[in-house]
């Protein structure tokens, strides 16, 4: 599965976007000024994710790439 096709999953099964959790994990404190706040583990971010919206371990990891900023939306 790309990339893309994580995202476009995500969207549909939460309704939020790219940007929508970029803003929530800046309101939880994960992030700052868009980069990871220090300290935050990539377990920090799956573990929000599975507990507030349902999601799987592969799903959770790419929005934790997301906010890492390894990956971004118009990635492949």
């Amino acid at each position: 599965m790309s990339y893309q096709s994580y995202l476009r999953n995500i969207e549909v099964n939460t309704g939020k976007s790219p940007a929508d959790f970029r803003a929530l994990a800046e309101e939880k404190g994960f992030t700052h000024n868009g980069q990871l706040a220090a300290g935050v583990k990539a377990g920090d971010i799956v573990l929000w994710l599975k507990e507030d919206f349902q999601m799987g371990h592969g799903h959770a990891m790419a929005i934790h790439a997301l906010l890492k900023g390894t990956k971004s939306e118009d990635s492949a």
